[in-house]
């Protein structure tokens, strides 16, 4: 079938056959939802080992995607993020086309998302209905949005036959260097005598997603009192926050200062972390750490940790869960709600 022939779709049976050969992803545009992602890898790589997993996705996230051991490679997309760049994604289809993919899975439901498997001749090209890309999509998936209730629903839901039913989701396990984790410790300078918790104040999607940092600072100094080392996890811009957070010497501010696969490697050497709803909580989730997530505008039934591990802190008000960036009401009572103490009192 050619990928240009818009007047057919693809069978369940068409769909089994091509599964045993080769796939492109295209993956998300965020931390949380590329680890969230494997498990959708998954479930596609245990229906046929044989087949070989390919992830398009953004320079960055290349290092989450080399932990994922169902992955053959991951291609940079080499487009920035909201960036058309329809030239790039042209030359990026036409290189691909001697991959000679059977099919393409296309997570994010943009119109460009779907450009580069169609420019590369992909024959089956699979992905929810949206953005009017009815012309790129030739196995169109409907969002039913009171099934897939929950984010890594809908991406696994795109690895299955369309009708059949949602499997049992696998949790992502993300790959950890051991030989990284010593060179890291030494390089830092950090204490790793007494157990570790980590920190994650970030939130890339906005402050009402981010617990008060005076109440992460107030918790690291009970933690570092009750026998703990702190650790501030995050990236540049999440530098000042840890400042903040290690003012008063009770905790290691290392935003900014190590690279995202670093992260994925200290985070594993913590014992539990306290996160926002944010891209580390799920990384953190994925190398097997226990997590305490803090939810304030965003809904911790749609985007829960992917782990047995975890606590979570949510305060049930009439105005939650907004889904805002920035709190309507101007109290973020959401969060201020969720006191350190109660959170020490889970860890200890």
């Amino acid at each position: 079938m050619s990928s240009f022939d818009l007047s057919k779709r693809v069978s369940k049976t068409t769909w089994i056959k091509l599964a045993r050969h080769s796939i492109l992803f295209v993956g998300p545009s965020w931390v949380g939802d590329m680890v969230m992602a494997q498990s959708l890898f998954k479930i596609v790589k245990t229906a046929d080992p044989e087949c070989s997993l390919d992830v398009l996705a953004p320079a960055w996230s290349l290092p989450i995607v080399a932990r994922m051991p169902e992955i053959r490679s991951g291609i940079a997309s080499e487009t920035g993020h909201g960036e058309l760049g329809l030239g790039k994604r042209r030359k990026i289809g036409q290189t691909l086309r001697a991959q000679n993919y059977d099919r393409a899975i296309i997570i994010p439901r943009s119109f460009k998302s779907a450009l580069i498997p169609w420019f590369a001749n992909i024959p089956i090209r699979t992905g929810f209905r949206g953005e009017s890309r009815y012309f790129l999509i030739n196995d169109v998936r409907e969002l039913n949005r009171d099934i897939l209730d929950q984010t890594v629903k809908r991406f696994v839901a795109l690895g299955v036959g369309a009708g059949e039913p949602m499997p049992e989701i696998p949790y992502p396990i993300l790959q950890v260097s051991k030989e990284r984790q010593q060179d890291l410790v030494l390089k830092q300078n950090l204490d790793t005598s007494r157990p570790v918790i980590g920190m994650m104040p970030g939130a890339e999607y906005g402050p009402a997603k981010c617990w008060p940092l005076e109440y992460f600072r107030e918790l690291a100094e009970r933690l570092d009192q009750s026998g703990f080392s702190v650790w501030v996890l995050g990236s540049e811009k999440d530098r000042e926050s840890g400042d903040v957070i290690a003012a008063n010497g009770h905790a290691t501010n290392l935003c900014g200062q190590t690279a995202l696969v670093d992260v994925i490697d200290l985070l594993a050497l913590c014992q539990q972390v306290v996160s926002n709803d944010s891209g580390l909580m799920h990384v953190a989730a994925a190398v097997g750490v226990h997590v305490h997530g803090i939810y304030g505008s965003s809904s911790p039934l749609f985007t829960p940790p992917l782990t047995h591990k975890r606590d979570i802190h949510s305060v049930n008000l009439d105005c939650s869960p907004c889904f805002e960036r920035h709190c309507p009401l101007g109290h973020l009572r959401c969060l201020r709600d969720i006191l350190p103490s109660e959170i020490h009192a889970k860890i200890v």
